[in-house]
């Protein structure tokens, strides 16, 4: 008979991708691994059969746990212009509990030019966040917030490109200071 797990999967998904945050896939070790989840080797790989499956999970997790409060605002009834600025302003102001940066940023960098898997799933991600940024941009286009001249996808893209450079600059050190400024900025131009 199997014996039971003693361990909280998801606890241990949610410590594998601040592993993976932190550190990149290359080079997060098992044994990193294993001390960011508590874990040993055998139940890690016993439950998420290899360290690439593991950080599939984790990114995926990261991908949901960040996106839901993306997608609220995004959804919500304010105004376009005050949704976008949320957005900016949330990019600018990430939690100091969290690693620095984004996985997501940081996994398109490493994996994505020669992992076709990584990419897909970078790539369905990065369209889900541009379609949600589009949708808000043409509403606030219909509202007289934005100019109705530029191309709504552009936008929604120039303001993607804009956050990962936030993450980037975070991840390299630059303080909460410099990146409202780029938040700001930013806001200025659209």
């Amino acid at each position: 008979m199997a014996r039971p797990k003693e361990f909280d999967e998801h606890r241990a998904v949610d410590a594998a991708m601040r592993a993976f945050w932190s550190a990149g896939y290359e080079s997060t070790s098992t044994q990193d691994l294993c001390t960011a989840t508590g874990l040993g080797r055998s139940s890690i790989y016993n439950t998420f059969t290899s360290k690439r499956d593991l950080f599939d999970r984790a990114l995926q997790h990261y991908i949901a746990t960040k996106n839901a409060p993306l997608f609220d605002i995004l959804d919500s009834d304010a105004p376009a212009r005050e949704r976008i600025a949320t957005v900016l302003r949330r990019a600018a102001e990430a939690p100091e509990t969290e690693p620095a940066g984004c996985l997501v940023v940081n996994s398109i960098v490493e994996l994505a030019p020669h992992d076709a898997d990584a990419r897909a799933t970078l790539h369905a991600d990065g369209e889900r966040r541009l379609d949600a940024l589009t949708a808000t941009i043409e509403s606030g286009q219909r509202a007289g917030e934005f100019t109705a001249d530029r191309d709504a996808r552009a936008i929604a893209q120039f303001l993607t490109a804009t956050i990962s450079g936030m993450r980037v600059a975070a991840r390299g050190g630059a303080d909460r200071a410099t990146l409202t400024a780029i938040a700001d900025t930013a806001m200025h131009c659209l």
